[in-house]
C-alpha cells in the first residue's frame, strides 16, 4: 500500500539529529524523499551540545535504509545563499518539491529581559524566524514550478502561543513565527501551497536536556533531570513530563499529507495540554 507522502519530496532543517531526524525518518517511512540540511557547528549562546557531522550522517544512513533517497548538506539557515543553493541542488537530484519542514531552531540561555546581550537577542532571532524565512523563501519557487502544490510546516512551539520568563528572545522569536505562518498561508494559498505551524512543549532532546534548562525549569541552580522531570510534568494536563520527537513527526506527516488538504494558517498544538494551564 502507498504511503502518505509517497513519491513527494521533503526539504528539512535542522535534520542530524532531534525533531528533524525524526521529520526525516517519519516521512521516509511513508515515501519521501529527503532534502536535509543542518549547520552542525556549534552556534554561540546555545546552551544543548551542536549537532555533528556523524550525526547527519546517521540521518542519512536511516533513511537510506528505508529504501529512500536523502541529499544532505551542511549549511547555516542564517546565509540565505546556502539555503538557496540546498534548495535547489536537492530538487535537481530529487526532481521536485513538495514539502518543507523549517524546522532548525536553537533554545539559548535562560536570561531575564533587560539582562540579554543585544547580539545574543539577534542570535536567536537570526536562527529562530529569520532561518525559517529563509527556509521558505528559498524553497518556495521550487514548491512553485512544480505545480502540484505543497505543505509548508513551521516549527514553533508551545512559547509561540504564550511567554516565559527569562526567555524573551526565543519567546519572541517563536511568536514571530505565528505571524509568518498566517501571512504565507494567506500568499500561497492561490498556489494551493498550504502554511502551518506546529507548537509543541518541552520534546525529548538534548535541547532541553542540558543543565541550565534544568535549572530553568526546576528553579534552583545544580537540577537533575529528575528535578526537570518534576517541573515540567507540572506544565503538563496529560501525565507526562515531555513527549518524544515522534509525536512532533506524526503531527507534521499528517500536515504534510492530503488528509490535512484543506488546513492552512493553522497553529497546531502538540502540548500534553500545556496550552491550557
Amino acid at each position: 500500500m502507498a504511503g502518505r507522502v509517497e513519491g513527494k519530496v521533503a526539504f528539512i532543517t535542522g535534520a542530524a539529529r532531534g525533531q528533524g531526524r525524526s521529520h526525516a525518518v517519519r516521512l521516509a517511512q511513508e515515501g519521501a524523499d529527503i532534502i536535509a540540511l543542518d549547520i552542525c557547528e556549534r552556534v554561540p549562546y546555545e546552551v544543548s551540545p551542536p549537532a555533528t557531522d556523524e550525526d547527519l550522517t546517521e540521518t542519512v544512513r536511516q533513511v537510506k535504509a528505508l529504501d529512500r533517497q536523502i541529499v544532505a548538506t551542511k549549511a547555516d539557515v542564517r546565509d540565505f545563499d546556502a539555503v538557496k543553493a540546498a534548495v535547489e541542488d536537492g530538487v535537481r537530484q530529487l526532481g521536485r518539491l513538495d514539502i518543507v519542514s523549517a524546522n532548525a531552531g536553537i533554545v539559548g540561555t535562560p536570561t531575564a529581559a533587560v539582562s540579554l546581550p543585544e547580539d545574543e537577542w539577534q542570535t536567536m532571532i537570526d536562527i529562530n524566524l529569520t532561518g525559517v524565512w529563509h527556509t521558505v523563501k528559498a524553497a518556495i519557487p521550487s514548491l512553485k514550478a512544480g505545480g502540484n502544490g505543497g505543505s509548508i510546516i513551521l516549527t514553533s512551539s508551545v512559547a509561540g502561543t504564550r511567554g516565559y520568563a527569562n526567555m524573551a528572545h526565543y519567546v519572541s522569536a517563536k511568536h514571530g513565527v505565528v505571524g509568518l505562518t498566517r501571512t504565507l498561508a494567506m500568499e500561497l494559498a492561490p498556489d494551493n501551497i498550504r502554511v502551518n505551524s506546529v507548537h509543541p512543549t518541552q520534546v525529548n532532546t538534548d535541547m532541553v536536556h542540558n543543565q541550565p534548562i534544568y535549572d530553568l525549569f526546576a528553579g534552583k541552580p545544580n537540577a537533575t533531570r529528575e528535578d526537570f522531570a518534576e517541573a515540567s510534568s507540572r506544565l503538563q494536563l496529560l501525565p507526562v513530563p515531555w513527549v518524544e520527537s515522534v509525536d512532533i513527526s506524526n503531527a507534521l506527516l499528517f500536515l504534510a499529507s492530503d488528509e490535512a488538504r484543506c488546513i492552512t494558517g493553522t497553529a497546531l498544538a502538540i502540548d500534553a495540554g500545556s496550552s491550557l494551564l
